[in-house]
């Protein structure tokens, strides 16, 4: 009876049988046992074919795989010299990353009145541009262009100070801000029309000679609060040959409409997407999260895949997609992302840790709420992976018989006789006494008053930038150089949702109070 044996150096790669390896009907060479006549030679070719020939990708390391073929014959020997595959290493020099500066921030008014909405200060001392920047220079990418249109100055003005010769070393990389310009031609009088048209005006850069070596792309936005390795996520772009990857979480019922959401395969790739569904669309994209390695209960409370908006492109397939296969898409979430997704290999990439899109006044309040709990899901601070910021050379704060509680008091800060709970407080942010601050982000001041300025502002009746004596404030946002006087209630008693008094200095959105930028309230007001 003839037979055949397979003898294998330890970890060898193999061919499996159903790609061009042995086969012989339902018995396959990968671990089966194979029977018949071995007179015929096209086993043996077949077998050569299968593991010389094969050229799939795989996670596999080099070796040297033979087999030893006997029958009754005689005995023949097949030596194959397995071809050399290197695992091909994510080089941060070839990636460059674009931020996308924000839209007209509709969704954070009033916040973004007078800025855009990566410039709003986040965490007492922070702006949200400071997120995915941090992130690029922890990651050691260090070309980076954003892309700003509305109310930029703030946020060109913070970049200048905090990215531009302070410390923070880009070696032969750049930070470019790439403005919103009207060009030649009726098509170029526009402004961009969406994320996608803003990286299609400005598609040339990409194809100067100095960024020819750019072979993949960083898409992100300007206005989430997360902490990523980009390189973990470009190398797992290039393991799996992906022509896109997005970036991806798991979330429940009650925010998956906010989100673009996805279904993929058993092997990660995206078959589906749809931007921000409603009703029996959302109910459409209801997948089982099991498939990302959650539990049956958390299966349950997050049925839903959504994407971050954090994209990674392969240079050539970004550029061909916007300039000659969708030249009139606007927009990646809602556009050009579900049509690749029936044209090229689109990924699906699981993001593990904390994110959290500060997409509405709500989450925002809620975000920088977070921050102050014992053990927060997410801090500024980390050793290895720093949250940069302009630096300011504020003095240390200043606190006399206070009660403080969970809170965070930034730099710079003058605290008298007062108390603080569950609350943010923003830099050069003054509270006098009697003033309690409850479940409130303050944001501070961009200079100070000094004590004989507030002497005389209280002196002729006028009121100094801070907080007044004996004022009581929950459940509010109070936004830069406010000026609030003495013996004033913030509370919302009668949880009004919605309303818009700027004549009067601020606005209740979700329930919560904002104080508007430089406003002032009068002594003794109640809201």
């Amino acid at each position: 009876m003839d037979s055949c044996c397979v003898a294998v150096k330890a970890k060898a790669p193999l061919a499996k049988a159903s790609r061009g390896g042995l086969s012989d009907g339902d018995n396959e060479f990968w671990g089966e046992r194979i029977r018949g006549s071995l007179n015929n030679s096209g086993w043996v070719s077949q077998l050569a074919k299968g593991l010389k020939t094969e050229k799939r990708p795989r996670k596999i390391k080099p070796g040297v795989a033979f087999s030893v073929i006997t029958s009754n014959n005689g005995t023949e020997t097949l030596t194959i010299q397995a071809p050399r595959l290197e695992r091909r290493r994510a080089d941060p020099k070839n990636v460059a990353s674009i931020i996308l500066g924000g839209g007209a921030g509709t969704q954070l008014f009033p916040l973004t009145i007078k800025q855009a909405t990566p410039a709003v200060p986040v965490g007492g001392c922070y702006r949200l541009i400071d997120i995915p920047m941090s992130n690029c220079i922890n990651s050691n990418i260090n070309k980076i262009f954003i892309l700003t249109q509305f109310n930029s100055a703030s946020l060109n003005r913070h970049l200048a100070r905090t990215y531009f010769g302070n410390g923070v070393n880009f070696g032969d990389g750049f930070v470019e801000v790439l403005a919103a310009t009207q060009t030649p031609g009726e098509a170029g009088m526009k402004w961009f029309q969406g994320t996608a048209d803003a990286v299609r005006k400005f598609i040339w850069v990409f194809e100067d000679a100095k960024n020819k070596n750019i072979e993949n792309i960083l898409i992100l936005a300007g206005d989430h609060l997360y902490r990523m390795d980009y390189m973990d996520f470009v190398q797992n772009h290039i393991d799996r040959n992906a022509d896109i990857t997005v970036a991806c979480v798991p979330v429940g019922e009650s925010r998956a409409s906010d989100y673009g959401l996805m279904k993929i395969n058993k092997r990660g790739r995206i078959i589906q997407f749809a931007e921000k569904p409603k009703g029996a669309g959302l109910k459409a994209m209801e997948v089982d999260t099991t498939l990302l390695g959650l539990s049956p209960q958390d299966a349950l409370k997050s049925p839903y895949i959504a994407s971050m908006g954090v994209y990674v492109f392969r240079t050539d397939v970004l550029l061909n997609l916007l300039r000659w296969r969708y030249p009139t898409s606007n927009d990646f979430g809602s556009e050009i992302i579900p049509a690749a997704v029936m044209e090229h290999n689109v990924e699906a990439y699981l993001f593990r840790d904390y994110w959290d899109d500060i997409g509405t006044i709500k989450t925002f309040y809620e975000a920088n709420m977070a921050l102050t709990e014992e053990f927060p899901k997410f801090e500024f601070y980390d050793p290895k992976t720093p949250i940069f910021t302009s630096p300011r050379f504020l003095p240390p704060t200043k606190i006399e018989k206070s009660r403080v509680v969970d809170a965070i008091i930034s730099h710079g800060c003058f605290l008298r006789e007062c108390s603080v709970e569950h609350s943010i407080v923003g830099e050069r942010s003054r509270l006098d006494y009697g003033v309690e601050l409850k479940d409130t982000l303050m944001m501070g001041a961009d200079y100070y008053q000094t004590e004989s300025e507030i002497a005389s502002l209280l002196a002729e009746g006028n009121i100094p930038i801070g907080i007044g004596r004996n004022t009581k404030i929950r459940n509010c946002i109070i936004d830069k150089n406010a000026k609030i006087g003495k013996d004033i209630v913030i509370m919302n008693k009668d949880g009004v949702q919605e309303a818009d008094r700027p004549d009067k200095g601020f606005y209740i959105r979700s329930g919560i109070t904002i104080i508007l930028e430089k406003a002032t309230i009068k002594d003794g007001t109640v809201i």
